[in-house]
Formats: structure tokens, C-alpha cells, sequence
């Protein structure tokens, strides 16, 4: 069957999602400005994150240049640099609150984890797709192999990015690994009996945590490097025990949301003071001055942009593009449930951003990133002669 030839298109409905997630974003950090403390106040967080949308922009420009088969070829220099970049936090990174997460430099800090979750995309993406390539036939081996690799390269960032300590940002690269290894092309029969297992043992450390509680925190949870975490743990089960310390943050965050109601409080009028609200917890000040109307736009938007992410990776006839779209759709979706999620106390609080909506250079430049990507991938889509219309 002979290709017609390799029409380039824009997926204009896709960056038009990105671009209005990005204007409600500096509009909203621009509204918050006044409200920070005092030590934030004096910095334009808004114009900021407007400089680092240009940047983004010409970032997705300088991706659209390359056929995005041709980033295969980087797949393993990045996976390298990436590993190279959390391992280098331990000796020259910046400590914040506990946490090794970010190197300063002169023009600003950047933080590598961010940067890793898409050389994990484009790695992974790249070895399932080698390893398709030459195992033809699909048997136990095959599963066990390709398995093998997957866990493999996610091993070292996860461990590195759970030694700084990051749990947010350690259960997005658990995300990415479960997205692709869903659609790697490993028999179902051994999926479900790997997340068996796995559900298995999920639901046997809640019972012993929830049955012995206090031991299970000083034996288990102490010793690791998330007993920072518990404090949350115990926060969001039941948040007005700890309303003086670690569930403050919950607690105020559910008062602002519930004082926008319907359609909310009116622009700037934030009557709550609540830490990072211009990073992680910017969704509580859509809510408060939109309310539910405004809320609800902003999740519509980011369901239409994970939506039309799927029907890239659907339509892509290049297995190395669907695995690419997949594994973004793996990125963005689980932050993007567990920021929202935190802030309405639907799951404990975790430092992660909100995709294109939270204050953060490396951030938006990682996103806008992907983005460009799957820009490119749709850009590329090769059609067939004879083809038959769906």
C-alpha cells in the first residue's frame, strides 16, 4: 500500500486548550497578586508566567522543525543527562523545606524531576518500540523481557526523585510506567495478574495501617523517605485534629472553594489566606472567584485537551507517536486528578502543580514541551491511499 504522501497540520483545537489554560492561569496570578505574603509580593508572578509561555512557544516551535521519529535518536542521551541531573541534586542541589529538589542558578532555579518525566516518556516510548520491532512472536518471555525494561528504566528517577524527597512527583513517573505498560503490548492475562498482585498488596498495607496505626508509622513510614508524608496522610482523614498544623492548608483550601458557590466571589476578592496558592493550590482561587461555573470551565478544558491527546494517539499509525501521546496522556492526567483532588480533599496534599495553571518556569516549559510533541505527532500524521473512511 503506498503512502500519498506526509501531510503537515496544525492541531489548532489543542493549542488553542493550552493557550486558554495559560491566559486563565496569568490572569489569575495577576488577580492574586496583591494577596500574597509579603516576602512574594514584590515579584510579577503573571508577567512572569508570560515570559515562560514565549519561551514555551518558541520551544514548541523548535520541536515542530523535526519529524518526532527523529527524537528516537535522543531517547537514551536524555534518559542519561535526566538520571545525571537528580543524581547531581545530592551534591550541588538546593535544599527547601527538607527537600533537595532544584538547582539555583543566576537566572533562576530549575527542577530536574520535571524534566525527567518526559525523558521517561521518550525513552520508554522508544524501547517498547525497539523491542516490538524484533520480537515477533508474543509469549511469556516476551512479557517478562519487555516488563523487565520498563520497570528497569523507571527504577532509577524513581528512586532518585523519592531520595530528595518528591512523593508527587515519584507517583507521576509511576503513572507514565503504568500508562504505557497498558498498551506496550504485554498479554493481558499477565497485566492482570501483575495489578492483582499489586491491588493485593495495596489493600493489605491499608489494613495494617488503619489496624495499627501507630506502629505501622513509627516501624515503616518514619524510616523511609516519605515520613513527612504521614502528617498529610493523617491530615486528610481527618483535617480538624490537625487544623492548627498540617491541615491547614486543606481546611482553608475547602473554605475558599465552598465560599465561591455557583459563580463566585468576583474577581480579586480572596478573603483566605492560603499557603502556595500561586503554585499548587491556584485552583482554590479559580473557585473562589469563579466558583463552580469557573471551576467547572477550567476541568472541561483540561478533559477536552486529555481527550483530543487519545484521539492523537489513536489516529497515529507510528507505534513510536502512540506510545509518545500515551504516555503524556499518563503525565498530565494524573497530576491533573491529583491537584484537583488535594484541593478538595478528595486525596491527601502532595507538592504537585497544576499543568499550565501553577506559577513555575520548569514546569510550563516541561508541558509546553510534551505539548509540541503531540503537536508534532498529529503535524505528521501519514495518509494512505485506498484508506478506508471511518
Amino acid at each position: 500500500m503506498n503512502s500519498s504522501g506526509n501531510e503537515k497540520r496544525f492541531d489548532t483545537f489543542l493549542l488553542f486548550v493550552m493557550t486558554a489554560l495559560i491566559a486563565i492561569s496569568c490572569f489569575t496570578l495577576y488577580t492574586l497578586q496583591p494577596h500574597l505574603p509579603g516576602h512574594l509580593s514584590n515579584i510579577n508572578f503573571s508577567m512572569q508566567q508570560l515570559m515562560w509561555f514565549l519561551f514555551g512557544t518558541i520551544g514548541i516551535a523548535l520541536i515542530m522543525i523535526l519529524d518526532f521519529d527523529r527524537f528516537r535518536k535522543l531517547a537514551w542521551p536524555v534518559y542519561i543527562l535526566g538520571v545525571g541531573m537528580l543524581a547531581g541534586l545530592f551534591l550541588w542541589g538546593d535544599t527547601r523545606l527538607g527537600a533537595t529538589r532544584w538547582y539555583d542558578l543566576p537566572f533562576g532555579s530549575i527542577q530536574p524531576s520535571e524534566f525527567m518525566k518526559v525523558f521517561l516518556v521518550l525513552t520508554l516510548a522508544h524501547v517498547i518500540t525497539s523491542h516490538n520491532e524484533k520480537w515477533t512472536h508474543k509469549d511469556l518471555k516476551y512479557d517478562l523481557v519487555l516488563l523487565g525494561k520498563i520497570v528497569g528504566l523507571t527504577l532509577p528517577p524513581l528512586i532518585l526523585i523519592a531520595m530528595q524527597p518528591d512523593l508527587g512527583s515519584s507517583l507521576v513517573i509511576l503513572s507514565i510506567m503504568a500508562f504505557l505498560t497498558l498498551i506496550s503490548g504485554i498479554r493481558w492475562r499477565v497485566l492482570l495478574m501483575i495489578f492483582g498482585i499489586f491491588a493485593l498488596f495495596s489493600i493489605i498495607i491499608a489494613a495494617i495501617y488503619l489496624l495499627y496505626t501507630d506502629r505501622f508509622i513509627e516501624f515503616i513510614i518514619e524510616n523511609t523517605p516519605f515520613g513527612h508524608a504521614i502528617h498529610r496522610i493523617q491530615a486528610w482523614q481527618d483535617p480538624h485534629l490537625y487544623e492548627q498544623s498540617s491541615a491547614m492548608q486543606v481546611i482553608r483550601s475547602m473554605l475558599a472553594i465552598g465560599s465561591g458557590e455557583l459563580f463566585g466571589k468576583g474577581i480579586g476578592n480572596y478573603q483566605l489566606s492560603i499557603p502556595e496558592r500561586h503554585t499548587d493550590m491556584i485552583f482554590t482561587a479559580i473557585a473562589e472567584q469563579f466558583g463552580f461555573f469557573g471551576s467547572s470551565v477550567v476541568i472541561i478544558l483540561y478533559f477536552l485537551m486529555i481527550y483530543r491527546i487519545i484521539q492523537i494517539a489513536l489516529d497515529c499509525r507510528d507505534p513510536f507517536g502512540t506510545y509518545l501521546a500515551v504516555g503524556f496522556v499518563g503525565m498530565f492526567s494524573y497530576q491533573i486528578f491529583q491537584n484537583i483532588g488535594m484541593s478538595v480533599q478528595l486525596l491527601p496534599l502532595t507538592g504537585l502543580p497544576l499543568p499550565f495553571l501553577s506559577y513555575g518556569g520548569t514546569s510550563l516549559l516541561v508541558y509546553m514541551a510534551a505539548i509540541g510533541l503531540v503537536l508534532n505527532i498529529h503535524s505528521r500524521k501519514k495518509e494512505y491511499m485506498f484508506e478506508a473512511d471511518d
